[in-house]
């Protein structure tokens, strides 16, 4: 899989003729798939790796949403959020591929739906939180329609860029290790993280997350055609024989803690594997309670949130998988960039009025592309696999966090490799590449990476005599990443 660059650097322009392959067929031409160096073959093979590693979010994204009780006491229900969580991120990982024609796929943001249900729904209801999503949506679309989101996008120095993507592929290693145990909290302040249980990897579904990892990685090395793939399939049907020999069971059954059960869902085959999607959540939005309930200022305030991380989170993984992909240009530039940036604008729109949270690309999508997709004919094949899925939820939860956590492992190595292209001569590039780097894996969040590359750029590099080679629009998005970090005292203050 390559890596590096592409030196194709138009980005909405047509092709000039001659200038690559003649396409094979109509589905060629409209996906370019010759012309990027890909296949039907790979594309399908790319959009099924994605949907198999993407697909915990149909029982995660319920899990998140559901636990949060908003002012009123009122939750949302499980089986109707895994139903609009399938159903979106079908529709929009669809839409998103065919006009972007790009294999970035698209579901719940992680970040967000934990926000809503940690800190929003505990001053609003519900359909009052969703509105803020839709809000949210609506204003990233119109900065992405008037140039504004683009002009901010390209203003950032592809030093920062290229760390956006190695930071990024640390960060999902990183939740790949938690996600199957390898890495847990120790409880303690120093060290909090620790290897496994007391400093062993003790439990079968981490041993079989080894496994998978080690599996999928020798495939990777000899260039096999799936592998990837094979190594998902293999893991879960190891994890499901397991299962079945041993009955390990769930970590968390109601009040009860098995240490050493699976994380999220249990390989097993499900007595029922057909049911019936309840999408009565749709629509249930209210666009202005929340101001009337919290206040204009306490409102803003949470709609500002959602933006930044909306926003930037979406900026990184783009970036980070335009990259990954060979897509990118010198400058960090992909095609169809002013249509990418609008469809994921929707994509909050459609979450939040589907009531699934606000949905954006997804990093997993690196999966994909580390197996060959290169298009938006992997997006079609992963979308279609998500609406499909609103019928087979109980299938879809085969697949135990566990082995799908060596996917994101593998990818995260791939990812790394783009820190090659980066000139660490100059330590004022080094450190704000640095800080973007560690900070998203340590922080558990892109947009806290971004926040401190960018923050730190300007800064240092404007104090060693540089500010001339910054971009105004740099300054003003790092001050706004100060209000950002400073969100809980400036609440407080406004609250006051």
């Amino acid at each position: 899989m390559s890596t590096v660059p592409t030196p194709d650097t138009r980005t909405d322009e047509p092709d000039e003729p001659g200038a690559t392959p003649e396409p094979r067929n109509a589905l060629d031409r409209f996906f370019e798939i010759t012309r990027r160096g890909s296949t039907v073959g790979a594309e399908v093979r790319g959009g099924l790796v994605t949907f198999v590693t993407m697909a915990y979010i149909v029982i995660l994204n319920p899990i998140i949403l559901s636990s949060g009780v908003d002012v009123d006491g009122n939750s949302l229900a499980f089986p109707q959020v895994a139903a609009v969580t399938a159903l979106t991120a079908g529709v929009m990982t669809v839409l998103f591929g065919l006009v972007t024609r790009l294999p970035f796929a698209f579901a719940a943001g992680l970040g967000i739906n934990s926000f809503l249900a940690v800190s929003v729904v505990g001053q609003v209801t519900w359909p009052e939180a969703m509105g803020l999503v839709v809000i949210n949506g609506l204003i990233i679309v119109l900065l992405a329609a008037t140039g504004l989101r683009r002009m901010i996008f390209d203003a950032v120095p592809i030093q920062l860029k290229l760390a956006i993507t190695v930071g990024i592929g640390l960060f999902i290693a990183f939740i790949g290790f938690v996600d199957a145990g390898f890495v847990t909290a120790t409880g303690a302040s120093s060290p909090p993280v620790g290897l496994g249980i007391n400093g062993s990897v003790a439990t079968v579904p981490t041993l079989i997350f080894v496994f998978t990892l080690l599996l999928t990685g020798i495939l990777v090395a000899r260039k096999v055609k799936g592998g990837i793939l094979i190594g998902l399939v293999t893991g879960t049907v190891v994890a499901v024989v397991v299962e079945a020999i041993w009955n390990i069971g769930p970590k968390f059954d109601g009040d009860e803690v098995n240490a050493g059960g699976w994380g999220l869902s249990v390989p097993e085959l499900p007595a029922s594997l057909v049911s019936v999607p309840d999408l009565s959540l749709i629509g249930d939005v209210d666009l202005i309670g929340s101001f009337e309930r919290i206040g204009v200022l306490a409102a803003l305030m949470l709609v500002f949130t959602l933006v930044f991380t909306n926003f930037f989170d979406a900026m990184g993984t783009m970036t980070g998988l335009s990259k990954e992909a060979g897509l990118a240009d010198a400058k960090g530039d992909f095609p169809r960039i002013k249509s990418a940036l609008i469809v994921e604008g929707v994509g909050a729109v459609a979450g939040g009025y589907a009531s699934a949270s606000s949905n954006t690309v997804f990093i997993e999508s690196g999966a994909g592309i580390g197996e060959g997709a290169r298009t938006g004919l992997a997006n079609i094949v992963t979308g279609v696999l998500f609406l499909v899925a609103m019928f087979f939820t109980p299938l879809v939860s085969i697949v135990p966090s566990e082995v799908a956590a060596s996917a994101l492992v593998i990818v995260g190595a791939l990812m790394m490799a783009q820190i090659r292209y980066i000139d660490f001569s100059d330590f004022s590039v080094l450190l704000p590449v640095f800080l973007a780097v560690t900070v998203m894996p340590l922080t558990y969040s892109i947009a806290n990476g971004i926040g401190a590359g960018f923050i730190s750029w300007v800064i240092v590099r404007s104090l060693s005599g540089k500010a001339k080679q910054i971009s105004p629009l740099l300054w003003i998005v790092a001050a706004g990443f100060l209000v950002y970090f400073a969100r809980g005292p400036v609440e407080a203050l406004l609250a006051g």
